[in-house]
């Protein structure tokens, strides 16, 4: 692991919390909370639940000057709806829901504002068809067909819009926002890709901006000066392979809405089609910033609200003080952690959980389920008791065998609570396989080296013993009988070696070995990976990536088969720009010193190999579960000991765990 930051007072921050006045509005600080995505918590009729009211006050809560509540459609018919359970306004009986989050927001010293999102391309979730300007197909076949809206549907798409903006400012916001950000109606008209009329909606980036221009002129014909309208725009849609705006016409666009009247401009980047990644791991943190650079330059005189692929309070600051923005617009690490401005203001960064950038939230949206955050198990849950960290009725005494992160998690939570915490850790580090995944990872392991760094200090801050070298057996337990109240069996998961045809001297090895160092592969040396789960192909990539020659065995038709569907494409995507060699719904007949020994389809043969890295089958390790049975007053397991599966569950089942015990 690299060096991590020091359990130290982080900077302070003098531009990012300086009161700052927008408008008529003083706020506290530049930090915006921006709606990134719906959450997904409410009804199918688009009102709001006691699900979306809690997580909202949590957000309330989070210490940003300006918060923006979620997209809500403004058409009765459901046209510019995009997920099943997105919130609607456009209607007066919405109102008291409204009122109840903008009040959240002005007891927390906040400005206010309410987003209106049309989702356009990707919208008419209920309906079976969306409307865009013109008949584009999809790329991407879970959306619905399109329909070319007339004249008569854009004008009154634009009313819907202006009286949405008016029931906000009714039910107590003090401003509005209209997004083109992903691909929703807004992008669709001004982008070259799907705005293919032949009208004056269509045809120059002057044309095609006419909706954008008209829909600000509607919006603040109704709302007034006094309530201002952020525009969210795209800097690049990224968008090259299916011929869709350039970068300069994407500034273009910015200085028409700016003359347009538009109150502050919210950068973003890309579309959910967008062949290439845009906040995702993958994306080095700040890689967009001369995005925003370039419009602040362009357009000084505008309020300019950025934070694409930005998570850090640290290089906001930075970048205030270099004039690239005037606020840093933030959502997913707030999601990560609510607490992360309050921890920035404080000094105590250190103890800040990071938004690593998994996409978990959007994988779950693109399944239609509510989101959920890898980081943060709490997310959605507010409302329910048993996700608080409430004080224990009894105080017990905690064993946890192993410290990867669903250890971790319980530690920790149990810690909170009051429990008295010990942790037997077998190696000489806390982190279990995430630091073996960290030490491997192309995208960007210093978010996942965070993660190990917050447990570290979280153990230390609640008084959690950490006793490493020691991997507890039934006979050590019999020597500790009474001396622990629970046990939490935190073990992890292993390669199931047993079920594999290896041949006596074989040059096998296991792959979670090779990912924490204690396997050294000679440079030179040719690697055979048998799975193609997460665990292989993260091995995979580390290797070609420094210069082995690599061949992936799977026994699945396609891999990673264990891997978020949001993820999925970056393997994709770096096999092939690696030159992995892969070789898909293969059974393995034997493993010897000549290599593997394969059948795929009905042919047979030999991959040669200097080394065979075993990173399937995996299962569970529940060595310990039947002896501690009998041992210990309460038994409990967590994570992969329980079922292997990824950071997301291996998290959520060790702080569920430690709520409860």
């Amino acid at each position: 692991m690299d060096a991590q930051p020091e359990k130290t007072q982080s900077p302070e921050l003098t531009k990012l919390f300086e009161p700052v006045k927008f408008g008529k509005y003083e706020l506290t600080n530049r930090v915006k909370y921006g709606a990134c995505c719906v959450s997904n918590f409410n009804n199918t009729d688009g009102s709001i639940t006691p699900r979306e009211l809690a997580r909202m006050k949590v957000i309330a809560e989070s210490g940003c000057g300006m918060i923006t509540n979620q997209g809500a459609y403004a058409d009765p018919l459901g046209e510019g709806k995009a997920y099943y359970t997105q919130i609607a306004l456009y209607d007066e009986k919405f109102l008291p829901q409204f009122e109840t989050i903008a009040e959240y927001i002005h007891d927390n010293n906040a400005m206010a504002i309410q987003q209106i999102l049309h989702a356009g391309r990707y919208g008419g979730i209920d309906l079976g068809y969306c409307v865009q300007p013109s008949v584009v197909p999809q790329t991407l076949p879970h959306f619905r067909p399109p329909r070319e809206m007339t004249k008569e549907q854009i004008k009154e798409c634009i009313e819907q819009h202006a009286f949405a903006s008016e029931l906000s400012i009714r039910a107590g916001f003090d401003g509005v926002e209209i997004t083109s950000f992903m691909g929703y109606l807004l992008a669709n008209f001004l982008s070259n890709f799907t705005n293919q009329r032949t009208d004056e909606y269509g045809g120059s980036v002057e044309n095609r901006a006419r909706f954008l221009v008209e829909l600000i002129d509607a919006i603040k014909q109704r709302i007034g000066d006094d309530y201002p309208l952020i525009v969210r725009l795209n800097g690049a849609e990224l968008m090259d392979q299916w011929g869709g705006n350039t970068v300069d016409e994407c500034f273009e666009i910015m200085h028409i809405a700016a003359d347009a009247g538009m109150d502050m401009l919210s950068l973003t980047i890309g579309w959910q089609e967008a062949p290439e990644s845009s906040i995702g791991r993958d994306v080095p943190p700040g890689h967009w910033n001369y995005l925003a650079a370039r419009a602040k330059k362009e357009l000084p005189d505008l309020p300019l609200a950025y934070g694409g692929r930005l998570p850090d309070p640290v290089m906001a600051e930075e970048c205030l003080n270099d004039g690239i923005f005037d606020y840093w617009e933030v959502c997913r690490p707030l999601l990560a952690d609510p607490q992360l401005i309050h921890k920035a203001k404080e000094h105590r960064l250190h103890e800040a959980k990071v938004c690593v950038g998994s996409l978990n939230c959007l994988s779950r949206l693109f399944r239609d389920l509510p989101y959920t955050c890898t980081i943060n198990p709490a997310l959605g849950h507010e409302y329910e008791p048993e996700y608080n960290i409430s004080p224990a009725v009894t105080i017990k005494r905690v064993m946890v065998v192993g410290a990867g992160p669903s250890g971790m998690e319980a530690a920790i939570t149990a810690a909170q609570r009051g429990h008295k915490v010990t942790v037997f850790e077998k190696s000489d580090v806390i982190g279990g396989a995430l630091r073996g995944y960290a030490a491997n990872d192309l995208a960007h392991p210093e978010d996942l080296k965070r993660m190990v760094f917050y447990y570290e200090v979280m153990a230390e801050k609640h008084g959690i013993e950490v006793k490493f070298g020691i991997e507890p057996t039934p006979k050590m337990m019999r020597g500790m009988l009474h001396e622990y109240d629970a046990v939490i069996l935190a073990t992890g998961a292993i390669v199931d070696m047993d079920t594999l045809p290896i041949s006596e001297g074989a040059p096998v090895v296991d792959a979670f070995d090779v990912a924490k160092g204690k396997v050294e592969i000679e440079k030179g040396q040719s690697i055979a990976v048998i799975g193609g789960g997460k665990i292989g192909l993260t091995l995979a990539e580390s290797l070609k990536d420094q210069g082995y020659e690599v061949v992936i065995i799977d026994k699945n038709r396609r891999l990673g088969h264990d891997v978020a569907p949001t993820w999925k494409w970056r393997h994709t995507s770096w096999i092939k720009e690696l030159g992995i060699e892969t070789v898909t719904d293969a059974k393995v007949l034997g493993i010897s010193t000549e290599g593997v020994k394969v059948m795929t389809g009905e042919e047979e043969r030999v991959i040669a190999a200097d080394v065979i890295i075993a990173a399937s089958p995996i299962r569970p390790n529940q060595a310990l579960f039947q002896d501690f049975q009998w041992m210990v007053d309460e038994l409990h397991g967590t994570g992969d000991a329980m079922v292997p599966g990824d950071l997301t569950l291996a998290i959520h089942n060790g702080f569920r765990l430690g709520c409860r015990i």
